[in-house]
């Protein structure tokens, strides 16, 4: 299995104007990095992403949607939360305005498996209007989901017999 993920945002402004320049400007580079992390597996290229694509999250001139699988948990969060990426994240309040629902969403998928954005806003509604379950999850839930399958797997270590703590 693999992990795909979709976040939107919406843009202060037009995407093509003066307020948004620096952003567009780092959309080739941190599709790059993206591309050359350890774990990255698939997004479309930015040519083939249609207008109908993007309309389906907002208004195509301000909103931004952004569609990728992953090998792991692990490789999306490492690139999420790391290096270029995050030092983009932290202006992020500078181009874009809270939506007020979620606006990221996980879900495992078929290695292989390559997502349409149709089946991403599918996703996203889904989490928005059931919350975080095993079909779709944030970040959080699924980093909490980890800590707690990694806990019993410890218990369950110290119970079996001949082991240090059983």
């Amino acid at each position: 299995m693999q992990l795909a993920q979709v976040n939107v945002a919406e843009a202060v402004a037009s995407v093509s104007s003066p307020e948004l320049s620096e952003f567009v400007l780092l959309l080739d580079r941190l599709d790059e990095l993206a591309r050359r992390s350890p774990g990255f597996v698939w997004r479309p290229r930015p040519e083939d992403v249609r207008v109908a694509d993007v309309a389906l999250f907002g208004d195509p001139d301000r909103v931004v949607p952004n569609l990728s699988v992953w090998a792991s948990a692990e490789a999306l969060l490492a690139f999420t939360y790391g290096g270029e990426h995050l030092a983009a994240m932290r202006r992020r309040r500078q181009w874009f305005r809270p939506l007020g629902a979620a606006s990221v969403a996980l879900w495992w998928v078929a290695d292989g498996e390559r997502p349409s954005f149709a089946e991403a806003r599918r996703r996203l509604e889904r989490l928005r209007r059931d919350g975080p379950n095993r079909e779709v999850f944030t970040p959080r839930w699924l980093r909490a989901a980890q800590v707690q399958v990694a806990r019993a797997s410890l218990a369950a270590t110290a119970r079996r017999p001949g082991t240090p703590a059983g």
